[in-house]
């Protein structure tokens, strides 16, 4: 069970259900997640929310934030992210097999999406500046400099919902993944 709790979703008329009203009429439900972060931090999902419509009107095709999304959860342990992200990426257009050979570290088979997992697993799991190798192997993959930036947006959000997640265990309502 979540450790915060959360107002009721359809009684809330402060900052928080203003922004429950916002998010359940573009998605049609609030995600566990953003009803804990709204409910002791609106202006913290503010600027999440804010953060994905940057990228959303960026040139990083949304399959690519969502596969950033995973690696960055999967490698932070956070189950709830991995979830979402697994779901999300699906609905984007990735298959299950390929999901499933990103969370176990497999290559995929398409040399571009391989690229950017390798590029994003390594910023997760190492420290300092990125080497000129990783560096040039990305823009071999036909990154630009403005996706690279937006990497950078979706890999900072993550952090932030992965550790709001870890902190509150928050209740999972995304398919399970296996």
């Amino acid at each position: 069970m979540s450790r915060l709790a959360v107002p009721n979703l359809e009684t809330d008329t402060g900052p928080s259900g203003q922004i429950y009203a916002q998010i359940k009429k573009a998605i049609g439900s609030v995600p566990n997640t953003y009803a804990a972060i709204a409910a002791h931090g609106p202006a913290a999902l503010k600027s999440v929310l804010a953060a994905d419509a940057v990228l959303a009107g960026g040139s990083l095709p949304k399959r690519d934030q969502e596969i950033i999304k995973l690696v960055i959860s999967d490698a932070g342990g956070c189950d709830y992210c991995v979830a979402a992200h697994s779901h999300l990426a699906k609905l984007a257009g990735v298959d299950s097999d390929v999901l499933r050979q990103i969370r176990e570290g497999e290559q995929t088979g398409d040399a571009r999406r391989d690229a950017l997992v390798r590029f994003v697993r390594k910023l997760a799991q190492s420290s300092g500046t990125v080497s000129d190798a990783d560096f040039a192997a990305i823009r071999a993959a036909g990154y630009s400099d403005a996706q690279l930036v937006e990497i950078s947006l979706a890999f900072a959000t993550t952090v932030f919902t992965n550790v709001f997640n870890r902190i509150n265990d928050t209740d999972i309502d995304f398919p399970a993944v296996a």
